[in-house]
Order: structure tokens, then sequence, then C-alpha cells
């Protein structure tokens, strides 16, 4: 089976933002969709894996921005797994444009068995005739984000709406992404020149929860936490700009 997924895509005003350009939420979007299309051709998407009684659950994301394409350019996207470790998984992005590279991610991914709630290897399901190798897109490790949140500024709500809630019927992994951008004035967050986000998915949300923000400042450094109303983190997040 070929560890290698790629076509061309169109940026359609749908995954853009006010200038025109693809969303830092939009790129989220994109990167978990063209993971489903190349899950499913490996015959491990939520919907196969599903009937084993099995859940896709998104443990961390991170995404660099070099250059966002505009509305309606042409680009080619790009994604594979690296080898699975016993529990968890990376899967590496890249959004290309005649050969350069525009964005590129990756994400960790673990398997949650529904009934016991408890992670299942992630070796097992995978087939074992990926070919060709594919190098990371970057090796070091994901960030530390600390949760200490103490001496944070409180930022803002978001209560979660019906059209955040994916199959797993909780807040899907990119609405996470759209709620921080929504807590910002729209002149603010296009003026920030996002090179790189990262979130940390730590808790489920589901329709109705209100959701407290706090944030945390550096020069060119913004950690987020976001956290229910029993206090517990939900999701930590970090922006770094230009």
């Amino acid at each position: 089976m070929n560890r290698i997924y790629s076509h061309p895509i169109m940026i359609l005003p749908s995954v853009c933002d006010a200038t025109a350009r693809l969303s830092v939420p939009g790129a989220f979007s994109l990167f978990m969709d063209v993971a489903t299309e190349h899950a499913d051709a490996l015959g491990i998407s939520m919907r196969q894996i599903g009937a084993k009684g099995l859940f896709w659950l998104t443990v961390r994301t991170r995404i660099r921005f070099y250059k966002r394409p505009g509305m309606l350019e042409s680009a080619e996207i790009t994604t594979f797994p690296e080898d699975p470790g016993k529990l968890r998984c990376n899967r590496d992005y890249v959004l290309s444009q005649n050969g350069k590279i525009l964005i590129e991610g990756k994400t960790e991914w673990a398997i949650l068995e529904t009934q016991t709630g408890k992670l299942h290897s992630a070796s097992d399901i995978f087939p074992g005739d990926l070919t060709p190798e594919a190098k990371p897109v970057w090796d070091e490790p994901f960030s530390r984000i600390s949760d200490d949140f103490s001496a944070a500024e409180a930022f803002g709500t978001y209560t979660v709406q019906s059209t955040d809630i994916d199959l797993g019927g909780h807040m899907n992994n990119a609405a996470y992404i759209r709620a921080i951008a929504s807590l910002y004035p729209c002149e603010q967050w296009n003026a920030m020149e996002i090179r790189e986000m990262e979130a940390v998915y730590r808790a489920p949300c589901f329709e109705g929860d209100m959701l407290r923000v706090y944030r945390r400042q550096a020069e060119n450094n913004t950690d987020l936490r976001m956290a229910n109303a029993e206090d517990q983190t939900v999701l930590l997040a970090r922006i770094i700009t230009a």
C-alpha cells in the first residue's frame, strides 16, 4: 500500500479568511480531511475502525506556515503516516505549490476503545506493507506547553455550538482552532501573521459547554488554555508570530 497520498487541490472560499488566503483554521481542516481520505484508502478510516469498536483520537497537531496560498490558487496536498509506535502514531502533511513548500504539519494520533475508554495498540491496525519510506517533515518533538496559567489573563469565553460537533458527538478538533480565532478581532488576527500554531487536545467538549480561555503572552509567543466549567483543561494552544 502507498504510504504517500497526494493530489491537487484548489483553495476554495470555504477555507479562506478576510485576507482572501487559506485561513489558519482552514489549514487544520484541510489536513484533517486529507488524513481521512488516506486512512480510508488504507482501510483504517473512522468508519472502518468504528466497526471494530475503535475511534481515532487526535492528541496534538502542529502546523507551520511559510506562505498561505490565496483564494482559487492551485496547490498540491500530501500526507503520509510515520511508522506507528505502540500506542500512538504521527501523520505528516505538506501543502506545496510548484514544488515549493507553503505549509507543513504533523499530528499525533491515538486509537481509543470506545467501550473501555482505553488506548488500543496503533501498530495492530496499521497495514504492514506501506511503501515507500518517507522522511518526516521535522524530527523535533512537539512542544511542552505548561498548563500553569495561574498568572495568565482571562481572555474570553466560548460556548460550544451544534456546528462544532462531529460524528463522535464531541467538539471537532478543527473547531477548537476556529473558536480561538473567533475570540480575536478580525483586524488583530490578520495582523498577527501566524508562523506556527500548535494544539494539544486534553479532554472532549460537548454542545452547550461554556469554555473559559486564558492567555499567556511573550514577545512572539502566545499560549492559550481552554477550560470547562469544572476548570479542567480541554485544550492548550501555542501561537508563534512573525
